[in-house]
């Protein structure tokens, strides 16, 4: 029953290779999205405990991040057969200066996204670190075309980067695993049960170092600071409704991967270890995404340096712990849920302006209302302005670090979100509001355009998830979320 949530979208994602209509090509997304949701939605109810050695299992951490990888699929999938249809055979207004959807491979395309989500649920329900890292890896491979969607230059090069330095951190990762071995001198598996039962015999040293090799591995995959240079050109020149699967599911994965690691340190008693590293990652990639997002000229670049905030705003709590670990996985699905609207509000500015530069969209909220309106609320959203859930979850780590005595990490938590909330407020506030620079009849002052129901539809259902959690959170999920938190290392 639990290889159902990948071999549904993985047999569809073959089958598409072959289907020759591209309605019933298009049709393959709404039918595995679908199925994939029911499946996963039958596993939460009817969950079985973990057999002890088995090689799959759903947990806590690993059902959350499925079941936010589902969600944000089904808007993808909504917004994509919309996107084909509308684009098909017509030249694209997103800058990539002629090519059309006739010319592209949109059976690859619609394939690779059912293999990635495939992939991606395989990461999820792994209990074995060496099964769970080919899962990362097969992630990176089939969500590669994806990105080079359009064929444009700057796509390739995105493509390249992403493949070049993903690959290296995926090496430093099974690097990892071998030094985890080692830790248990041959004698253990890398079931994560397994390595959790024997956790206070394995040898400190060759753990600690396992866990490094781990971090800088799966945290390139992340977006981690340092080692996320891949992140914003693959999230700028990706199709947006990769960008949304790209930062809202796939960074999650990754982020697991992290997770399960720590947790075996905390069983170790080497819990101080990895969470310390995880603060200060979590601290810089919160410092350096300030930085970039600072003059960012690039409005789909500002996002993909906001992932990178938000990734190190997840690390941060979970090695805070306690308090801030549970609203870490709050964070975790409210991010991406904001992000997957901010992504697909992207791709119909893009549309409506043929632009990406933020400086040449203005008065969107005359050009196209619903969508300036959702942007902006992605904006609020993403910045943790109440009434959203990323304000509860941002002001329950805040919390957890105060609870902690550490004043200094709550303070430069709380500079690193002040600066990017004015940085962003300059680029997002005239967009929406701001006078065309230029008469009406320029580029700048698109006329009013028509916002399909495919767009609204599941932009405007993200926003309301993300509203829901910042206005009532049931016990019974804060409660979900704790017992992830947990799990995953975070005490």
């Amino acid at each position: 029953m639990l290889l159902s949530i990948v071999l549904i979208p993985a047999v569809l994602g073959i089958l598409a290779f072959f289907v020759a209509s591209p309605s019933l090509r298009r049709a393959t997304l709404l039918i595995g999205s679908s199925g994939h949701a029911a499946a996963v939605v039958i596993n939460a109810v009817h969950q079985a405990p973990v057999a002890p050695g088995a090689w799959i299992g759903l947990d806590a951490p690993g059902l959350l991040f499925l079941e936010i990888a589902s969600i944000l699929f089904a808007a993808v999938a909504i917004y994509t057969t919309g996107y084909l249809g509308r684009e098909s055979g017509h030249v694209v207004s997103d800058a990539e200066e002629g090519f059309t959807i006739a010319n592209r491979p949109e059976v690859r395309f619609i394939g690779c996204l059912l293999l990635f989500l495939a992939t991606m649920s395989l990461v999820c329900i792994s209990r074995d670190l060496g099964l769970m890292w080919v899962a990362v890896e097969a992630t990176t491979l089939v969500s590669a075309p994806l990105i080079n969607f359009h064929g444009h230059h700057r796509s390739l090069e995105a493509t390249w980067k992403y493949l070049l330095i993903c690959s290296v951190g995926i090496a430093m990762a099974l690097l990892g695993n071998f030094f985890l071995a080692y830790a248990g001198h041959g004698q253990v598996h890398l079931n994560l049960d397994d390595l959790l039962s024997v956790a206070p015999d394995l040898d400190p040293l060759w753990l600690k170092t396992a866990f490094l090799m781990l971090l800088v591995g799966y945290g390139t995959k992340m977006g981690l600071a340092p080692m996320h240079t891949w992140l914003p050109d693959a999230h700028s020149e990706a199709p947006s409704m990769v960008s949304t699967l790209l930062s809202g599911a796939l960074l999650n994965c990754a982020f697991l991967g992290i997770l399960r690691a720590n947790s075996i340190l905390n069983a170790a008693g080497s819990g101080r270890f990895s969470s310390e590293l995880l603060v200060f990652f979590g601290l810089l990639s919160m410092a350096i995404a300030a930085v970039f997002i600072i003059g960012q000229a690039d409005y789909k670049r500002m996002l993909a340096y906001s992932s990178i905030e938000h990734m190190g705003i997840l690390a941060l709590g979970v090695g805070l712990g306690g308090l801030a670990g549970t609203g870490a996985m709050l964070h975790a699905v409210c991010h991406s849920l904001t992000k997957g609207m901010l992504f697909l509000c992207a791709g119909q500015l893009l549309h409506v302006y043929g632009t990406k530069t933020a400086a040449d969209v203005r008065h969107a909220l005359h050009a196209a209302p619903r969508t300036a309106l959702l942007w902006l609320a992605g904006f609020l959203a993403i910045t943790g302005s109440p009434p959203f859930g990323l304000f509860i979850s941002e002001l329950a780590i805040l919390k957890g670090a105060l609870e902690n005595g550490r004043w200094a990490v709550a303070a430069g938590y709380l500079t690193a979100l002040a600066i990017i909330f004015i940085a962003m407020a300059r680029v997002v506030l005239p967009m929406v509001f701001g006078a065309p620079p230029l008469p009406a009849a320029t580029s700048g002052a698109a006329p009013r355009a028509r916002e399909p129901r495919w767009f609204v539809i599941p932009a405007t259902g993200l926003g309301l998830g993300v509203v829901g959690l910042g206005l009532y959170i049931p016990a019974t999920v804060w409660d979900f979320l704790a017992r992830a938190a947990v799990l995953a290392g975070g005490r």
